[in-house]
């Protein structure tokens, strides 16, 4: 109960607090802004209530490119940690490119990925898969390497093959790391594909804030952005549940 009660007690109080300072005028004032750029929360769930069925639609439209983006990086992500753990030649090549692949911008790789693809589901969930690959390949790569090495000595004593070490003391050891790089992978992918809906979307929630934006409704704003942290936070809890489920001597 501590692990929910604490959190959910300080998300009240702040928005509580944002509630009384928008409403009467003391945040606006702060901000030297309009009280129409500064919304409450109030006004923030009136318009995710008057236009939930356009927020619905973006929302799923946004949560299929970072699906299947996820995907994509799941299974890049897993066969480089594999290929680069196995293979020492592998991990010499790939690891260069892995870290030069983050080091570009995705506001440049974007607009590259929709001259290429067009203006489809296929840009977004790529800039998705390219930001998320990494986490889940080091995760995969971290963890084979900190089996137990008593646990290994052993296998090779009863003559075990490469392969069977692999599957029965590397790769159980490795699923915490993994379910990490997964973690970080998910909360990070609602970025990668605001970031290709910007680029060029007729719908999506990157879409909609550049809209929002343009219209100076702030309360949409707001509201967009909720809609995608409870996205990344069902993703994010969904895979937590997995972890609990699967590593059970955890």
């Amino acid at each position: 109960m501590r692990r929910w009660l604490l959190p959910t007690l300080l998300l009240a109080a702040l928005v509580g607090a944002w509630q009384l300072a928008a409403s009467s005028g003391a945040l606006a004032n702060l901000l030297d802004l309009p009280p129409i750029l500064v919304p409450s929360p109030i006004e923030v769930g009136e318009a995710l209530s008057e236009q939930r069925h356009l927020y619905a639609e973006n929302a799923w439209a946004t949560l299929r490119e970072i699906l299947l983006g996820l995907a994509i990086a799941l299974a890049v992500g897993v066969a480089a940690g594999l290929a680069m753990h196995l293979s020492k030649v592998a991990r010499d090549t790939l690891s260069p490119l892995i870290v030069a692949s983050q080091a570009v911008p995705i506001v440049v790789i974007a607009p590259i990925l929709v001259i290429w693809f067009g203006y489809g589901i296929w840009p977004k969930a790529a800039v998705v898969a390219l930001i998320c690959f990494f986490p889940i390949a080091l995760g995969v790569l971290s963890g084979l390497a900190s089996a137990d090495p008593a646990a290994t000595k052993m296998m090779r004593t009863l003559d075990a093959t490469r392969g069977q070490i692999l599957w029965r003391v590397e790769s159980p050891g490795a699923l915490p790391s993994f379910f990490t790089g997964a973690k970080i992978a998910v909360v990070i992918a609602p970025i990668g594909a605001v970031f290709g809906e910007w680029v060029g979307s007729n719908q999506g929630l990157g879409r909609a804030i550049i809209y929002d934006n343009a219209q100076l409704q702030a309360a949409g704003l707001f509201a967009d952005v909720v809609v995608l942290a409870a996205m990344a936070l069902a993703l994010y809890g969904l895979l937590a549940l997995a972890e609990r489920r699967v590593v059970t001597w955890r």
